[in-house]
């Protein structure tokens, strides 16, 4: 891939970098910063997805979401499509989910790209600064994952 393949790509990865296994959106947005395979893109890490980013959102060609996730098995990685009218009719607060975002930066400036979600399973969110063994085994899988997104939405 080329410096290309990623300019205007925007990925945030967010979560409590406290709560253990909460914070693998934080470590992964460590891993991208420094991924040559995004080179050109915009990379954040969040303690969460605030309005603030609808603006980043709305001008990005392409934005990825990592978090942490409850719904999977500790250390499974799900990737999918954010669908912005899943959000419709959703109050505006200091905190967002995925959807909201997008919807948001649809409302205030009438653009949103292509989102992503890729979400981690987590196997603990107790107090803790550190990955559980099984999360930070799926951290280069992760990045695998954000890295092939990008790829596969760059310019051909």
């Amino acid at each position: 891939m080329t410096d290309a393949g990623a300019v205007n790509t925007l990925v945030v990865g967010y979560g409590n970098s406290l709560r253990s296994d909460d914070g693998v959106g934080r470590h992964a947005a460590a891993r991208l910063a420094d991924d040559p395979r995004l080179r050109g893109a915009t990379v954040l890490s969040q303690h969460q997805l605030t309005p603030e980013l609808a603006v980043d959102v709305s001008t990005a060609s392409l934005v990825i979401l990592v978090d942490a996730s409850t719904d999977e098995m500790p250390g499974v990685i799900t990737v999918r499509r954010v669908d912005p009218a899943s959000a419709a009719g959703s109050t505006w607060s200091h905190h967002l989910e995925p959807a909201g975002l997008v919807a948001l930066a649809i409302e205030l400036w009438g653009a949103a790209p292509a989102v992503f979600e890729v979400g981690v399973g987590a196997a603990s969110l107790e107090l803790g600064d550190r990955l559980s063994p099984t999360v930070e085994r799926a951290l280069p899988c992760v990045v695998d994952a954000v890295a092939a997104i990008v790829a596969e939405h760059a310019p051909r």
